[in-house]
C-alpha cells in the first residue's frame, strides 16, 4: 500500500535528482520542459512520445517538446555525467560490473540519423533501425544505464552532406561498436565509477583492441568469443589447436563443475562450466604474486539442442591471479543485467518511443530516458527489503591449465 509518506519521499528524491541536471539548462524555460518531459517520461502515459509527453504537462501542442530535443541549447553529455555520479552516489560499490551491449530501435525511412538496414539483436533479425551501444552498471543495490552513444555506420559517415541533414558534426568521424564501447568505458573509469570487472558479448569481447584497453588499465573482464577465437600460439595441438573449440575437447571431466550464472525467470540458470589458466603473453608481467591472469572459460548446456548437442558458450578472462571459477561465473552471467535495464527503461519510461530523426535529439531524449529510468532503480533500491543477494587438476595435453 502506497501511503502519502511514500508520494512525499518519492517527489523529493525526484527533486533531488533534477536539482542535479537543471544548472545544465541554463535558462528557466527549457528547465521547466526538461523537468515536465522527465515526469512524462515517469507517468503512466501509453506512448511517451512527443505529443503524450504535451498533454501530460498541459501543453496543447507538442512544439516545446520537440524545441528541448532539437533546438534548445544544452549538452547531454554533460547531463549524463551528473547520471553517472548519481548512480555511483546512490548504487557505486567496489564489486560493480560495468556492462556493454547494444539495442537496436526500428525505423521508417532514410532520413533518422543512423538509420539503415542493420542485424538487430533486439528483433533478431535484418531491420531498417538505428543502433545505439549503451554502458550498463549493476551492483548489489541494482543496474542502470550510465551512458550511450548512436552507432553511425559506413554508409553514413562517408555521405558528410547526409550527416549534416540529421545533425551530425563533421568532427563526428566513424568508429566500430567496440570503439564507442571502450570511449564510453574510459568516461566512466576516468569518472571514478567503482568497478573491478567488465562483461561483454561478441561483438565486443573478440576485439583485441577492447580487451588490451582493460588490461592495460588493470580493469578484470569476462567477454563471450567466438568458438573460432584462437588463444595465442604454442596452445593446443594441431593447425586448429589454438581454438577456443579445439582446446577445450582436451578439457577432462573433473574439469566441469555446475554453477548457477544467476537467477532468471525460472530460477538458477544452470550450466557446466569449465576454467582453464591460459599462458602469459611475452613480454607482460601476467601470473606473478599479486599481479593478474587470463583464462578461457566454457559454459556448456545441460541437455542437448534440436540436432543432439550441448551447446558450448566461451569467454576470455583476465582479472587478478587466484580469481576463483565461481566468481568469473558470476561476472558473466551479470552480462544479462543490461538486457534487463533495456526492458524496463523501453517498458516504463519509452526509451525507444522518441520521434526524432535528428542526431543531437536521439541523444537528448535517450539522455533523459535514462535519467527517468536511474530514479526508479534507486527508488527500488531504497525501497523495504530491496536488496538482494549479489549473486553477480591432471596432467593437461596442452599449454593451458584446467582448473580440477
Amino acid at each position: 500500500m502506497v501511503t502519502s509518506e511514500d508520494l512525499q519521499s518519492w517527489a523529493a528524491g525526484l527533486d533531488e535528482l533534477f536539482a542535479r541536471v537543471a544548472p545544465r539548462f541554463g535558462r528557466v524555460e527549457p528547465r521547466r520542459q526538461a523537468r515536465a518531459y522527465l515526469v512524462g517520461l515517469l507517468a503512466p502515459v501509453e506512448r511517451k512520445n512527443g505529443w503524450q509527453l504535451a498533454e501530460a504537462a498541459g501543453d496543447a501542442q507538442p512544439h516545446r517538446m520537440q524545441r528541448l530535443l532539437n533546438n534548445v541549447r544544452w549538452d547531454p553529455r554533460e547531463v549524463r555525467v551528473d547520471l553517472r555520479d548519481y548512480v555511483v552516489e546512490q548504487l557505486g560499490d567496489a564489486s560493480g560490473v560495468l556492462i556493454v551491449d547494444e539495442t537496436g530501435f526500428v525505423k521508417k525511412g532514410t532520413r533518422s540519423a543512423g538509420v539503415q538496414r542493420q542485424y538487430s539483436g533486439t528483433a533478431g533479425r535484418v531491420e531498417n533501425c538505428q543502433l545505439g551501444v549503451f554502458l550498463a552498471y549493476a551492483t548489489p543495490s541494482g543496474r542502470a544505464l550510465l551512458d550511450a552513444e548512436l552507432y553511425l555506420p559506413k554508409s553514413w559517415t562517408g555521405d558528410r552532406a547526409r550527416c549534416a541533414q540529421a545533425g551530425i558534426p563533421d568532427s563526428v568521424p566513424f568508429a566500430t561498436k567496440p570503439a564507442l564501447a571502450a570511449a564510453m568505458l574510459e568516461r566512466a573509469l576516468d569518472g571514478g565509477v567503482p568497478a573491478s570487472w567488465v562483461t561483454a558479448d561478441e561483438a565486443y569481447g573478440q576485439d583485441h583492441k577492447f580487451r588490451l584497453l582493460l588490461e592495460k588499465r588493470k580493469v578484470g573482464y569476462v567477454v563471450a568469443v567466438p568458438r573460432s577465437q584462437s588463444l595465442g600460439s604454442g596452445i593446443g595441438y594441431g593447425n586448429t589447436g589454438s581454438r577456443a573449440d579445439a582446446v577445450t575437447a582436451d578439457a577432462p571431466a573433473q574439469a566441469w563443475k555446475r554453477l548457477s550464472a544467476g537467477d532468471g525467470a525460472k530460477g538458477p540458470r544452470l550450466y557446466d562450466w569449465a576454467m582453464a589458466t591460459l599462458p602469459p603473453h611475452a613480454a607482460d608481467e601476467l601470473g606473478q604474486p599479486g599481479g593478474f591472469q587470463r583464462w578461457l572459460l566454457v559454459r556448456r548446456s545441460l541437455t542437448p539442442n534440436d540436432q543432439g548437442e550441448l551447446e558450448m558458450a566461451y569467454y576470455l578472462c583476465f582479472g587478478p591471479a587466484g580469481t576463483p571459477l565461481d566468481q568469473l561465473v558470476r561476472i558473466a552471467g551479470s552480462r544479462w543485467a543490461i538486457e534487463e535495464c533495456f526492458q524496463s527503461a523501453k517498458n516504463e519510461v519509452g526509451l525507444d518511443q522518441y520521434q526524432v530523426r535528428r542526431y543531437d535529439g536521439w541523444h537528448r531524449h535517450i539522455t533523459l530516458a535514462m535519467l527517468a529510468h536511474a530514479y526508479l532503480v534507486v527508488t527500488a533500491a531504497h525501497a523495504p527489503k530491496a536488496r538482494a543477494a549479489w549473486s553477480p587438476s591432471p596432467q593437461p595435453r596442452s599449454a593451458v591449465s584446467w582448473h580440477i
